[in-house]
C-alpha cells in the first residue's frame, strides 16, 4: 500500500457524513484494521495513552475504553496488569475484533455523543484514544465521560491541537473546569502518533481528574 493509498483510507473514514456511515466504514475496515495500522500506518495512540494511564490509574480500577475499536487499548491495559475493562464502540465489526482479544469484561455497542447506558460514577477511569477527532465523537462526548467517572477518577484521551483550538474542545474543557467537574492533571507535548497515515498531523494526550 502506497503512502497515498494510506492517506486516502484515513480520509475515507474521516469523510463519513453521519454516525451511521462512520459505523459502516469501520465495519468494513475492521478485519484488516490492525494489520493496516501496524504495517502501513504506524499507530502509537494506544501506547502513549496507556503510558499516561500507568501514571494516573491504579491497577484495580474499573476502566471504560470509550471507542474501543479492535481492542488495542484494552490489550495494552491488560498486558500492564489492569483486569477490569469495559469497552464500547459504535461499530459491531470493531467490537467483534475486540472480543477476540478476551481482555474485556463487557463490550457494548454505544455511540459517543449520545447518552451512554451506564449509571453515573460507574467507572474509576475512562480511556478514549483516536475517538475525539474529525467526524467522530463530538465535543459533547466529554460531558458523558465526566458523568460516568467517579470523583477522583481520571479521563485520558487523545486530541489534535487544531481541534482543541478550533473545534470547541478548549471551550468545553474550560467550562467543565469552571463548573468544578474536572481539573487538568497532565497534557503531553504534541506527538506524531499516526506518522504514515497522517504524517503532518499531531496529537496530544490529555489527562483530567474528575472532581465533582
Amino acid at each position: 500500500m502506497s503512502q497515498e493509498q494510506q492517506e486516502n483510507l484515513v480520509q475515507w473514514v474521516y469523510a463519513a457524513q453521519n454516525p451511521e456511515e462512520l459505523s459502516e466504514r469501520y465495519d468494513q475496515w475492521a478485519a484488516t484494521y490492525e494489520d493496516d495500522l501496524d504495517r502501513d500506518f504506524g499507530w502509537y495512540g494506544p501506547l502513549h495513552a496507556v503510558n499516561a494511564a500507568l501514571k494516573h490509574i491504579p491497577k484495580d480500577a474499573r476502566i471504560l475504553d470509550a471507542g474501543a475499536g479492535t481492542g488495542l487499548v484494552g490489550m495494552l491495559l491488560d498486558e500492564n496488569g489492569y483486569d477490569e475493562i469495559i469497552g464500547i464502540d459504535m461499530s459491531r465489526g470493531m467490537l467483534e475484533q475486540a472480543a477476540r482479544k478476551e481482555v474485556y469484561d463487557e463490550l457494548h455497542r454505544m455511540v459517543m455523543g449520545e447518552p451512554l447506558d451506564f449509571e453515573s460514577d460507574a467507572f474509576d477511569a475512562v480511556m478514549s484514544v483516536g475517538v475525539l477527532t474529525v467526524s467522530h465523537a463530538p465535543v459533547e462526548s466529554l460531558d458523558e465521560l465526566v458523568r460516568v467517572t467517579k470523583p477522583g477518577g481520571h479521563i485520558i484521551y487523545t486530541l489534535r491541537p487544531d481541534l482543541y483550538a478550533e473545534g470547541g474542545f478548549k471551550e468545553k474543557q474550560e467550562a467543565l473546569a469552571e463548573a468544578g467537574q474536572w481539573k487538568l492533571a497532565e497534557v503531553s507535548d504534541p506527538l506524531q502518533i499516526l506518522p504514515k497515515g497522517e504524517p503532518d498531523v499531531y496529537h496530544q494526550v490529555w489527562v483530567h481528574e474528575v472532581t465533582g
